[in-house]
C-alpha cells in the first residue's frame, strides 16, 4: 500500500531525515518510535504531502506520489490527525468534522462518514454545536481524529495521539485506533508512548536523529535489551 524509499528531507539547509525507508501493507497497524527530534513528525509530515521530499521516492497503492501537490494527497486517500490536532477552535464540532470530507469522493458520503465518527466517538453527539475549543483535550482528539475519517481514507497517519492525555483517555484512544485499523483502515502511528504503541502495531520502526536504526516485528523489538533500557528506562542483565 505505502512504500517510502530512501527518502531524505530537510528544513532549509539543515538535513532532518536520512535515507529512510519504511512500508505498510493494506490493512496493517505500523508504529514508528523514537525519542523528541528523531524525525518523526517530520517523515509523517512528508508521508502526508505537508514536506516536500528532496529525495527517494513515496509509492501509495502502485502510484507514485512523491511530485504530487500537497493538497492531492487526501484526495490520493492519506488522511493525517497532526499533532496538536490543530482544529479551528471557534468553529463547531460539526463544522471541524465535515472540514473532513471537502473532496468530491468523500462528500458524496458525508451523511454515512459522520454517522461512523459518531459510532466511534458517541460523546460528540451532544457537542456538534459546541465551538471545538470548549470541549477537552480528549474530546478535541476525537474531533482531530473523527475529521480525518471524514475523507475515508485508505491509509490514517496518527501523529502523537496520546500527547497531553489522561492515562485513562489514551487507553480508551487506543482502543479506538485498533477498532478503526480493525474496519479495514490502514494506520501508520507515531508515537512516544512506546509500550502501548508496540503492544496496538503488528510491526514498528525506531526512529534516532532522522535514521531508522531498528524495524522488525513490534512483539519482538520490545523484547531486544537496548530497546528496553532506551525507551522503557529497563535495566536488563545478561
Amino acid at each position: 500500500m505505502l512504500e517510502v524509499k530512501n527518502i531524505s528531507v530537510n528544513y532549509g539547509a539543515a538535513p532532518a531525515l536520512w535515507d529512510v525507508s519504511l512500508q505498510v501493507q493494506p490493512g496493517e497497524l505500523v508504529c514508528v518510535v523514537g525519542p523528541n527530534g528523531a524525525g518523526k513528525t517530520t517523515l509523517i509530515n512528508a508521508i502526508a504531502g505537508m514536506h516536500r521530499v528532496r529525495a527517494g521516492s513515496l509509492h501509495f497503492n502502485g502510484r507514485d506520489i512523491t511530485e504530487l501537490a500537497s493538497h492531492r494527497f487526501c484526495e490520493a486517500g492519506i488522511a493525517i490527525v497532526p499533532e496538536g490536532r490543530r482544529l479551528f477552535t471557534q468553529m463547531t464540532v460539526l463544522d471541524n468534522l465535515e472540514l473532513g470530507s471537502f473532496i468530491a469522493s468523500a462528500k458524496a458520503h458525508r451523511k454515512a462518514s459522520l454517522e461512523h465518527v459518531l459510532s466511534l466517538f458517541p460523546v460528540l453527539k451532544v457537542k456538534l454545536d459546541s465551538p471545538a475549543g470548549s470541549l477537552s483535550g480528549g474530546q478535541q482528539q476525537m474531533v482531530a481524529i473523527g475529521r480525518a475519517l471524514m475523507a475515508r481514507p485508505g491509509l490514517l497517519l496518527l501523529d502523537e495521539p496520546s500527547l497531553g492525555l489522561a492515562p485513562l483517555i489514551v487507553m480508551d484512544m487506543f482502543r479506538i485506533i485498533r477498532q478503526i485499523n480493525a474496519q479495514g483502515t490502514s494506520v501508520l502511528l507515531v508515537e512516544q508512548n512506546v509500550a502501548m504503541a508496540m503492544e496496538l502495531a503488528k510491526r514498528a520502526y525506531v526512529m534516532e536523529e532522522g535514521r531508522i536504526v531498528a524495524q522488525g516485528e513490534a512483539s519482538e523489538l520490545l523484547t531486544r535489551p537496548e530497546i528496553q533500557k532506551a525507551y522503557l528506562g529497563l535495566e536488563t542483565h545478561d
